[in-house]
């Protein structure tokens, strides 16, 4: 039997925003062509933000093979899909829901998609190598069940961003899908999303490298709440 947690509403103890569901959607939603422009920017698919626009409205762009566009495709329909799901009161961190967006968000990228993986992976750069097949299903319970212990609502989703990570789930996609369902869990509770710019690859890739070998998330902790905007945390605590 697959074991589904919900924890908690929980708060923001750092920043103190009130959460505000209506307020956070609508923020992350106005941001969605940065969403995914610095999405495909950490694939190392160089694509602007207005080309990315363009896509996301439907319409091919010159330059960037049909691949590259169809994962910024997926990656803007995924956000939508997730968007609706929150509007409708229907998202969850169930290992179905993830799998779900998986579908969407991996389509035709991955070697399958919508599911986890059934074999075994690598990791670039590190000598870490992630849980076999057999230990996924408890893995990600695990994860669901950690969360009863992190009284934080950013801690709670970047533990979910780290773990989808670390865990490789899915044959690839993995840190992507890992920002979804974080972002998620922020969105569900009222907070607004944490996007991570292109700009900041380098340090993300190091910091990652870090935390694959040691499971120690306070570093990427501190990293990920440094790209949370301090214009957006401004007009959370806005009253009214």
């Amino acid at each position: 039997m697959q074991l589904t947690v919900t924890p908690r509403p929980m708060s923001d103890t750092h920043w103190l925003m009130p959460p505000n569901p209506a307020k956070a959607l609508m923020l992350a939603k106005r941001q969605l062509g940065v969403l995914v422009c610095d999405a495909v920017n950490l694939e190392g698919i160089p694509m602007t933000l207005p080309e990315v626009q363009t896509l996301l409205e439907g319409i091919t762009v010159g330059g960037h093979k049909l691949s590259d566009q169809q994962i910024a495709v997926n990656q803007g329909q995924a956000w939508r899909q997730l968007f609706d799901w929150l509007a409708q009161g229907n998202f969850s961190l169930s290992a179905a829901s993830a799998c779900a967006l998986h579908a969407v968000a991996g389509k035709e990228e991955a070697l399958t998609w919508g599911q986890f993986r059934s074999g075994g992976v690598l990791i670039a750069g590190t000598d870490f190598i992630p849980p076999p097949v057999a230990e996924l299903p408890s893995r990600y319970a695990a994860m669901l069940a950690d969360l009863a212990h992190l009284p934080d609502i950013y801690d709670q989703a970047i533990h979910i961003f780290l773990t989808m990570a670390r865990c490789q789930f899915f044959y690839d996609v993995n840190k992507r899908m890992g920002r979804f369902m974080m972002n998620g869990h922020l969105l569900q509770h009222g907070y607004p999303v944490i996007n991570l710019p292109a700009k900041r690859q380098l340090e993300f890739n190091t910091r990652m490298l870090d935390f694959y070998a040691s499971g120690d998330e306070r570093a990427m902790n501190a990293f990920l709440r440094s790209c949370l905007e301090p214009g957006v945390i401004a007009i959370m605590r806005e009253e009214g």
